[in-house]
C-alpha cells in the first residue's frame, strides 16, 4: 500500500528566493554596487540642486486690499521684482486679509501705503521673498515698508524647519522599517506584519509629538493628539509603501523606495520652502506623496489654524490602505488560491499507522521529521517545526 503524507508547504516571498552569488572578481560583483549607489547619489544631487540651488517663487499666493489703479500698480511692481513669482488675491478689508495670512490661504497681504502682513512661521525664505518684493513696491509708492507678523513661528523654531526635520526623521525610520521587517522575519504572517506596521506608526507618532511638542523642544506647538495622528499615518504610509516596493521588485525595491520616498518625497515636502518654489516637474509630488502631505499638516497644526489637516487625514490613510491591499494580494490571496486549486485537483490523504505496522520502515520515517510517517501519528511532530510554523506561517 502506497502511503503519502500531506505537509503544509511554506510560502515563498520575493526576498526568500536564493539568487546565485556572483563569482569573486566578476564585473557584476565589482561594478554592481558602484552603479546602484552612484545612481541614487546622482538622483539625490540632481533633485536637490534643481529644487534649491537658486529658489524663486512661482505664482506664490499673496493678497491685497487695494483695488483699481493701486492694485494694477501693485501687480506691475511685483512682476518687476520677481517676474511670474506672485499671484494676487483681493480681499475686502484688513480683517479678511489678516485671516487669509493666518490660515495660509496667502503668504502675505499688502494693505497699501507700505503696510504688509506676513507670517514668519512660513520660514526665513518666504519672509525674505515677500519683504523684498513688497519693499520695492512701497518705495515706488514713496512709502517706508511697515511689516506685521500675524502668524509668528514658535519661539523654539526660529528658522521654521522643525516640521521638515521631524518628518525627515520619521520618513527615514519608515523606510528602514519597511526593509528590516522582511530581513528579520521574512516569513512572518500577514496579520502579524500589519500589526507590526501599525505599532511602528503609533509609537513613531507619539515619539515625535512628545519630543517636538511642549513636553520636549517646543518646536512643534500644535495639539498633541492630531500631531501624533498625522505623524503616525505618515510613518505607516512610508513603511507600507517601502514594503510594497520590496515585495513587487525584490532587492531593486530598496533603490526605488529611497528615490521615491527619501529623495523625491523630502525634496518636494515643502518643509524647506513652500511648494510654490519648486520646479514645475517636482511641484505636483508635494500634493500626493506622504511626506509633503504630512509636512503641510504638521505646519498647519503648529502655526496656520490646521491648514492641510483635512487633506492629510484623507490622503495618508489611502496610502496605508493601498499598501495593505497590495501586501494582502501578494502574501495571502495569491498564496491561498494555488493551494486550494492543488488540493481540489489532487487530494492527499494522511494515514496514521502504528509504528509496529510500519516495521522496518519505522526508523527512516521517524528520522524524516515532520514530512515522514512519524509526523502523521499522535505526538510525532517535530516541536521546533511546530514553533516555526506558528511564528512564521
Amino acid at each position: 500500500m502506497a502511503l503519502r503524507s500531506s505537509t503544509p508547504k511554506s510560502h515563498k516571498h520575493a526576498l526568500d528566493v536564493a539568487h546565485p552569488l556572483p563569482r569573486p572578481g566578476t564585473a557584476r560583483a565589482v561594478l554592481g554596487p558602484v552603479a546602484v549607489v552612484l545612481l541614487i547619489g546622482t538622483v539625490f544631487v540632481s533633485v536637490y540642486l534643481a529644487a534649491f540651488h537658486a529658489p524663486r517663487p512661482h505664482e506664490l499666493r499673496v493678497g491685497t486690499t487695494e483695488v483699481g489703479t493701486h492694485q494694477a500698480q501693485l501687480s506691475q511692481g511685483l512682476a518687476r521684482a520677481v517676474p511670474g513669482g506672485f499671484t494676487l488675491e483681493t480681499y475686502p478689508d484688513e480683517s479678511t486679509a489678516r485671516r487669509a495670512v493666518q490660515d495660509r490661504s496667502v503668504y502675505a497681504a499688502y494693505l497699501g501705503k507700505g503696510n504688509l502682513l506676513y507670517a514668519s512661521a512660513n520660514g526665513a525664505g518666504v519672509t525674505a521673498t515677500v519683504t523684498t518684493a513688497f519693499g520695492a513696491v512701497a518705495r515706488a509708492e514713496h512709502h517706508h515698508l511697515s511689516v506685521e507678523d500675524v502668524a509668528p513661528s514658535a519661539a523654539e523654531d526660529t528658522r521654521g524647519l522643525s516640521a521638515f526635520y521631524a518628518a525627515f526623521g520619521l520618513v527615514l525610520a519608515g523606510y528602514l522599517f519597511g526593509m528590516t521587517t522582511y530581513q528579520l522575519a521574512p516569513r512572518l504572517t500577514f496579520r502579524w506584519r500589519m500589526a507590526s506596521l501599525a505599532l511602528f506608526g503609533a509609537i513613531g507618532g507619539i515619539m515625535v509629538s512628545v519630543i517636538g511638542g511642549s513636553v520636549g523642544f517646543g518646536a512643534l506647538p500644535g495639539a498633541s493628539l492630531p500631531l501624533a495622528l498625522v505623524v503616525a499615518l505618515m510613518g505607516a504610509a512610508v513603511g507600507g509603501t517601502t514594503m510594497v516596493l520590496l515585495r513587487l521588485f525584490g532587492s531593486a525595491g530598496v533603490s526605488l523606495a529611497s528615490i521615491l520616498l527619501l529623495i523625491l518625497g523630502n525634496a518636494s515636502s515643502g518643509g524647506v520652502l513652500p511648494a510654490a518654489y519648486l520646479p514645475s516637474w517636482l511641484h505636483p509630488l508635494s500634493e500626493v506623496l506622504p511626506v509633503g502631505v504630512g509636512v503641510r499638516a504638521m505646519q498647519g497644526l503648529s502655526g496656520f489654524q490646521n491648514d492641510g489637516l483635512t487633506r492629510a487625514l484623507v490622503i495618508l490613510p489611502l496610502w496605508v490602505l493601498g499598501a495593505v491591499a497590495v501586501l494582502y494580494l501578494k502574501d495571502v490571496f495569491r498564496r491561498e488560491a494555488p493551494s486550494a486549486a492543488q488540493n481540489t485537483a489532487e487530494p492527499q490523504y494522511a494515514v496514521a499507522l502504528p509504528v509496529e505496522e510500519v516495521g522496518a520502515d519505522a526508523e527512516p520515517a521517524r528520522q524524516a521529521g515532520p514530512g515522514g510517517l512519524s509526523g502523521l501519528g499522535g505526538g510525532g511532530f517535530d516541536e521546533a517545526a511546530q514553533q516555526r510554523a506558528a511564528w512564521f506561517g
